[in-house]
């Protein structure tokens, strides 16, 4: 139900007569979001402690405290403190603690940045911030050394630089939108934004991360479908934690948003207390495809400061997984990943289910214990590989390849290159040899 009791109870406390209207206005959500600790016991009706408070004054003075009053409406007051809800946006005293292990840019963001609002990591895509706020602060954000900082809707100009970085880089395909929430900006600035982004011919798709469907649901008005409609093709990924949060306003927005014609994915967080449990994760996954959107990821919580106690063990992420493989269906299963510290990237982390291999045969495991074997083709000839996809002699003719640098593994397997090993930097043993050499 929407503009259930509770929510009316929240409402009339911020404005005496306001009606639905008021409540489902995205604007009006925004201008009464509570932003102080007072503002929050008034409203759910909760008193913390003296001692407490002052701890919990100290937390926002770090690390800032926005809710809509809609997303606090889902907190069961009388076990708030045990509520994921409650856990995922008001935050508490042990974000205070930080570890030896944790850092302010955990991903190295800011030093894979070419340019202002620009995180160029994988070769053919960026991450473009486009805004600098969100409807509520998250309390297991990787990114709180800027969100909620400076409250600021970035100008044209600034979203320029970005811009011409995407238009000089001709290999970048794809252009991730995100932030903070970049349904923050005003619709006439997304309008600009994304017609711009699209006019760059080699950019083939662009994806928007966004939390709007999860916080403040209504700010996925028609005006708004309605220009994102423009721009197809155009992928929108949200960040649903707990199945408590698919309401029947959530379930609005993403029916708007798919019939819309976009696909919807959802990137979660493991978090402890929160959704570190099989059943509760098994739940969240079938609501979501029920509502239309696919599972993506599911985050193994980085190491950003002050979220030490949101951290599950990478066993707990393994266990899941496999609570979810062959238990349910495929499409319903997102991938599990550490996100690596340093900017190393997304390193998908997955039970192993190759138990041993040989020449002939490769020995496999089902998701029941089941071990059996694969028995490996004895008229398999590999074809040399010479990277010249134009003169390609199989049918899967790449016309439009664009030659890319190999790296990594893909570089050790390749048939074009010499290597045989890959070196990390500063090795000692290496540099000795160098030196001897010398």
């Amino acid at each position: 139900m929407i503009y259930n009791n509770r929510q009316q109870t929240i409402a009339h406390k911020i404005e005496t007569k306001a009606q639905l209207s008021k409540w489902k206005d995205w604007r009006w959500q925004l201008r009464h979001s509570i932003k102080t600790l007072e503002k929050f016991e008034e409203l759910l009706g909760v008193k913390f402690e003296d001692e407490e408070r002052e701890k919990l004054e100290e937390t926002f003075e770090k690390f800032p405290l926005s809710i809509t009053p809609y997303y606090l409406s889902l907190i069961n007051k009388q076990d708030f403190k045990n509520d994921p809800v409650f856990k995922q946006s008001f935050g508490g005293i042990e974000e205070l603690t930080t570890l030896k292990s944790e850092l302010e840019d955990p991903l190295s963001e800011d030093s894979d940045s070419p340019v202002e609002g620009i995180t160029h990591r994988y070769p053919d895509r960026v991450l473009f911030h486009v805004s600098n706020i969100c409807s509520m602060y998250c309390r297991h954000c990787t990114r709180k050394r800027k969100v909620g900082d400076i409250d600021y809707v970035p100008s044209k100009e600034q979203l320029q630089k970005g811009l011409d970085y995407i238009a000089n880089t001709p290999h970048v395909r794809d252009v991730l939108l995100s932030g903070g929430d970049p349904f923050m900006l005003p619709d006439d600035k997304i309008d600009w934004l994304l017609s711009e982004i699209t006019k760059i011919p080699h950019v083939e798709i662009v994806r928007i991360g966004t939390r709007m469907p999860v916080v403040l649901p209504y700010r996925i008005t028609d005006n708004l479908v309605s220009i994102l409609k423009k721009y197809q093709p155009l992928w929108i990924n949200t960040h649903f934690n707990h199945p408590k949060e698919i309401t029947a306003s959530s379930k609005e927005a993403l029916a708007k948003l798919a019939d819309g014609g976009f696909p919807l994915g959802n990137q979660s967080v493991l978090l402890a207390d929160v959704n570190d449990c099989p059943r509760i994760m098994k739940s969240l996954l079938h609501k979501l495809v029920e509502n239309r959107v696919r599972p993506y990821y599911l985050y193994q919580c980085d190491l950003s400061e002050g979220l030490s106690h949101f951290r599950t063990p990478i066993g707990k992420g393994i266990e899941i997984m496999e609570s979810l493989i062959g238990h349910t269906s495929g499409f319903a299963r997102p991938t599990y990943v550490v996100d690596a510290p340093g900017g190393g990237g997304k390193i998908p982390v997955m039970p192993n289910y190759i138990i041993s291999w040989s020449t002939n045969k490769v020995v496999l495991r089902n998701y029941e214990g089941v071990i059996t074997t694969y028995k490996e083709p004895d008229s398999y000839e590999a074809k040399l590989c010479d990277r010249d996809c134009e003169n390609c002699n199989l049918d899967l003719k790449v016309e439009e390849g664009v030659e890319e640098d190999i790296i990594g593994i893909e570089k050790l397997l390749s048939d074009t290159d010499d290597a045989i090993s890959l070196i990390p930097e500063d090795n000692e043993r290496m540099t000795r040899r160098d030196e001897d050499a010398g």
